[in-house]
This record gives C-alpha cells, sequence and structure tokens, in this order.
C-alpha cells in the first residue's frame, strides 16, 4: 500500500503540473454542452413556407392568418406560382402550399377540397415537418370553422406527452451528450498517460522500481477517476442549475453508473496508451474510439434499430449506447430498475474485459 499510494501521488502531482489534463476533464467538456445547449437543434423551427391564395374567400384568408399565427413558419405570400418556386430552388424557401380557386366551393358544397403542399426533399426531415405542420394547422382550421361538423364523431383522442412535456429536444440530446463529453474524459486523458511516460523515458524508471503491475494500474485508474468523477459531476451540475434540465432520478444511482461507465472509458484509453506507446497517435485513435461511436453509434442521434443489422450488432459492444439510454432515462423518466440493472451488466462485463487486457499488455520489463 505504501508503494500504491506513493505511486497515486505521483500521479496527482503530474496531473496538477499538466494543463492539458484540467483542459481535457473541465474545459473541454463545459464548451460541448454549451455546442449541444445553443449550437445543435433538432426541432425543426421558423420553417420558411410559400403562401399562395388562388381562392379570395374571406374564409380562405383566415386559412393564411393560421400559417402566419403559428410560432413554427414564417410565412410569405406570393402572387404567381413561378417566383414561389424559383423560392424553393434557391432553398429560401423550406416548402409552399397553394389553395386552388375552387377550395371554398368545395367545401361549401361538401365535396373533398385539395390543397397542394410542396416540400424540398433535399431536407427529409424539414420536409416532413413543412408536412405535418401544414396538415395539422388546415385540420384546426377546419375544426375552427365548423366544417364537417354534420359527421358523428365517434372518437376524440386525447393527447398526453410523457417525460417530455415541453417537446424540447435538448432534454434528451444533452443529458445523452454526457456520454460523449465522458467518453472523450475517460479515453482521452488514459490514452496519454502511458504513452506520455514512454516518450519522458519514466517508463524505464517506474520499470526499475518495485512497482507491481496491479500496482501500476491500479494508479492510474485512481487517479484519473478522481478526476473523470469531477467531470462528471460538473457536466450534470451545468444540466440542471445552468441548462434547466430536469432530473428526475436518483444522483446516488447516477454516481455509480456513471462511475462504472467512466472506468470503462478508462480501460479503452489505457489499452490505446499501452499498445501504442506514442501520445500523437494514441490521442488520433482514441478520437476515432471515444468521439464518433458516441456521436453516431451509440443512439443519442439516430435510432439503433434503424440502423443496419452490422452496427446493430457493433453497438452491443460499445458502452456509450448503454450509458445513454441509462441517463436519458434517469433524467426525463426517473430511476428505473430494469433499465439500470441491464445497463449496469453490460457495463460491468466490458469493464472487466477492458480491464483484464490493460493488465496482460501491461509491459513490466522493457522489451529487447
Amino acid at each position: 500500500m505504501r508503494i500504491l499510494s506513493a505511486f497515486i501521488k505521483k500521479e496527482f502531482l503530474q496531473i496538477i503540473r499538466d494543463p492539458s489534463s484540467i483542459l481535457i476533464a473541465f474545459i473541454l467538456p463545459t464548451l460541448l454542452s454549451l455546442i449541444y445547449m445553443y449550437g445543435i437543434n433538432v426541432d425543426s423551427v421558423n420553417i420558411k413556407l410559400g403562401l399562395k391564395l388562388d381562392d379570395a374567400n374571406p374564409r380562405v384568408v383566415t386559412l393564411a392568418r393560421s400559417f402566419s399565427n403559428n410560432p413554427y413558419i414564417k410565412t410569405k405570400v406570393y402572387d404567381n406560382n413561378a417566383d414561389m418556386y424559383a423560392a424553393i430552388g434557391n432553398s429560401q424557401l423550406q416548402g409552399a402550399v397553394i389553395i386552388p380557386g375552387d377550395f371554398s366551393a368545395d367545401l361549401a358544397k361538401g365535396r373533398t377540397a385539395q390543397v397542394l403542399v410542396i416540400t424540398d426533399g433535399s431536407e427529409t426531415n424539414t420536409a416532413n415537418y413543412v408536412q405535418s405542420y401544414a396538415s395539422g394547422i388546415i385540420t384546426q382550421w377546419l375544426e375552427a370553422m365548423n366544417y364537417g361538423k354534420q359527421q358523428v364523431n365517434l372518437i376524440t383522442p386525447q393527447l398526453r406527452v410523457w417525460y417530455n412535456e415541453e417537446l424540447d429536444s435538448h432534454y434528451f440530446i444533452l443529458p445523452g451528450s454526457l456520454a460523449v463529453t465522458l467518453s472523450l474524459v475517460g479515453i482521452l486523458l488514459t490514452a496519454l498517460v502511458v504513452a506520455r511516460e514512454w516518450e519522458r523515458g519514466t517508463m524505464e524508471a517506474l520499470l526499475s522500481t518495485r512497482l507491481s503491475r496491479l500496482q501500476f494500474v491500479l494508479g492510474k485508474y485512481f487517479a484519473y477517476y478522481v478526476l473523470g468523477t469531477l467531470a462528471l459531476w460538473c457536466n450534470v451540475f451545468l444540466c440542471v442549475t445552468a441548462f434547466e434540465l430536469p432530473f428526475r432520478g436518483s444522483y446516488i444511482v447516477l454516481f455509480l453508473v456513471g462511475s462504472l461507465f467512466l472506468l470503462t472509458c478508462m480501460g479503452i484509453g489505457l489499452l490505446i496508451s499501452t499498445i501504442f506507446k506514442n501520445q500523437f497517435l494514441a490521442s488520433q485513435v482514441s478520437l476515432v474510439m471515444g468521439f464518433l461511436p458516441a456521436l453516431l453509434l451509440s443512439g443519442l442521434m439516430f435510432p439503433i434499430s434503424s440502423m443496419p443489422a452490422f452496427f446493430r450488432y457493433l453497438t452491443a459492444v460499445l458502452p456509450q449506447r448503454y450509458f445513454v439510454t441509462f441517463i436519458e432515462s434517469e433524467f426525463l423518466a426517473g430511476t428505473i430498475s430494469s433499465v439500470v440493472l441491464i445497463n449496469t451488466v453490460y457495463l460491468s462485463c466490458l469493464c472487466l474485459v477492458l480491464l483484464f487486457l490493460v493488465y496482460k499488455n501491461t509491459l513490466v520489463r522493457l522489451e529487447k
């Protein structure tokens, strides 16, 4: 224990004297959180929509006002189709709505009235938003104008939104982004430490001491685990206080599972560092293995169920997949025992496998 405590003290002194560790642990996650909060928004707002009214009926004018009063849509009325089509082609509009001249006459006679909705298919998500918004506004306008009241409504749907009542994408993006930031913190911090020892020549000095392989691994884990845990709580504090995200789970459970995820990411970083022994190469590999899987294959931005079979199977060995599911549940739904249990089991297995690989790949003597 005396040798281990001395080695841990040496690691903490190295962290204090090395500003890059503080930068990776605190500044980088804060910048990423600010980017995810203010720079990334998957909610489609301020859609620019063209509107052309071929029907001069006063009731149709109220329909145009319904489009203009929608907070998600910015409308511009056009007098001819050519200008509106040109605006769509120049990406000045995301869509257009054309109300034909016989619109109100068809409604008055009880016939089905036609409305042309044009969307820019180059952005599929925006095109879907344009269609759904236009359909919803027209349906609400028909109900307000008492069209179709002669039909008996057998079903009256009552909508309730659970977990994310505000329908704000930041409520699940920001908690899920903690998987990205912790991946970078855990992998980058530890991916450089062993490579730095080799490059500076201090590894030879360590190998000449009575420091065992287990003490070396535990010392590296403990020092950077403390730093990573502080980074975790700083980001959680930022999300809950500064960004006012709801947190409905347990902070104790978040600490335990977050620690397990952090140890797993540290295992990936230490494994990279022990294999490559070069800081530049280790940093490049850690960025590829830490940032890209956390962002693209964790289920944060893209549903795993919609991925091809190969990538669905690949996500099974990624710790970010399990932490994203867990932390989004903690923030939005609360502590659900089944979610916590299944993700904890998978993370524990990955953590133990990585610990074993790090232990086996750590050198105890110089190579000839």
